[in-house]
């Protein structure tokens, strides 16, 4: 949820659209409740959006990702699982300014990873090796991706997002080491200044950079997301359970970094996992992280907006899929079900089924087994249902 350096609600005038809805007027934007969930409307899991159909290997199979047909797509050189952030390092992408322009838009076209994350945690006094110390326990640890809502068609690709470079006034990384602004601006004022540098002439002055060290950059985010009023949703949520404990809740981003190094051994290097690791360990990181600082000449200038939401011309914003409230009044009762069952883990589509009243009947044939059962999953609602009345989640001494 990166800050743009415009209003998070508004799409530069020049920025580039890749895509546009074509009914402005969204059934969603003013209506605050909730839509009827039907199992068809549910929202695509990572699987739905990531992976192509077996039997066609078109542009339209997969729409969020760059066409498997188009060969001159270079693999990335190191790609963070946690965080999906990808390098490359390739010499043709430092030398021919039109092939980055074009791994720039194929890179456009994938969408960042926002979620929430809710996450409650507790004090106790635990025993280890005969010595008495206190340790956080995690009372629950709950996820629910927000990549479905920034697209009116996930099928086929339809979204708001915005390809865009940095502008004259704004303080960023130009082929330097410090953020600077362009030559002839100040803020929010251009002196004697032309027109802001498209994204040609970027790849272009990024290629024909002499540094020994360089780094061109690609970030994804999303805009126009109200991330405190969902907060405060949230939290109001988990303290209506009668939870005592600490409750943070965040907004992660996967997938929203590519970085272009320039192929030399200092950078394969510090791409190198081991000698990462090395550096950690032997402390030697406070010698090479001002080295590698100092030295990297670093291009900032590019970013995709992925718009949630985005004003209309009477004031008030429209919605490319669901308000914050919508999203709220659909996912709360799963997320409140989740936090009291005290899980760890990511929601899906089972879960919002399961909100619903839609329990599974657990029909295993057997009448014993399912009496069992039955038991079971009203002892489970006993449970919530003292805690949710005498409190849960108290430091313990």
């Amino acid at each position: 949820m990166g800050k743009p350096s415009q209003s998070a609600d508004r799409p530069a005038d020049d920025a580039v659209s890749l895509h546009t809805q074509p009914d402005r007027h969204h059934p969603f934007q003013d209506d605050d409740d909730a839509p009827e969930l039907q199992v068809d409307d549910l929202p695509p899991l990572y699987s739905d959006i990531d992976e192509p159909a077996a039997s066609s290997s078109s542009s339209s199979a997969a729409p969020l990702l760059p066409s498997s047909a188009d060969a001159d797509i270079l693999p990335a050189y190191v790609t963070d699982g946690p965080t999906g952030r990808q390098w490359y390092l390739n010499p043709v992408l430092d030398t021919v300014p039109a092939v980055l322009e074009k791994h720039v838009r194929a890179w456009a076209v994938q969408p960042p990873r926002p979620s929430v994350r809710v996450h409650g945690e507790h004090k106790a006094t635990v025993t280890n090796n005969g010595k008495r110390e206190r340790k956080s326990v995690t009372d629950f640890d709950v996820r629910i991706d927000l990549t479905p809502y920034l697209f009116s068609d996930a099928t086929n690709g339809a979204s708001w997002r915005q390809l865009r470079t940095v502008e004259n006034y704004e303080k960023a990384r130009r082929g330097t080491v410090l953020q600077t602004r362009a030559a002839g601006s100040s803020q929010d004022l251009e002196v004697g200044g032309g027109d802001k540098p498209t994204l040609a002439e970027w790849c272009h002055l990024y290629c024909a950079s002499h540094a020994g060290l360089k780094a061109f950059s690609v970030r994804r985010r999303m805009v126009g997301f109200d991330e405190d009023r969902v907060r405060q949703k949230i939290e109001a949520l988990v303290r209506a359970s009668n939870y005592r404990g600490r409750v943070q809740v965040t907004f992660p981003v996967k997938d929203d970094l590519v970085e272009v190094f320039n192929a030399c051994r200092t950078n394969r290097w510090r791409l190198t996992t081991w000698i990462f690791w090395l550096c950690a360990f032997t402390l030697l990181f406070l010698l090479t992280w001002p080295y590698l600082l100092v030295r990297t000449k670093r291009f900032e200038v590019v970013s995709v907006d992925w718009p949630f939401s985005r004003p209309r011309e009477d004031g008030g914003k429209e919605y490319i899929s669901l308000s914050e409230d919508q999203w709220y009044n659909l996912w709360g009762r799963a997320l409140n079900k989740a936090i009291l069952e005290k899980r760890q883990c990511e929601l899906n589509q089972q879960d919002l089924i399961a909100s619903e009243g839609a329990q599974p009947t657990f029909d295993t044939g057997s009448s014993a087994v399912n009496a069992g059962l039955g038991m079971l999953r009203a002892g489970v609602n006993a449970m919530n249902e003292v805690n949710r009345q005498l409190g849960w989640g108290y430091d313990e001494a």
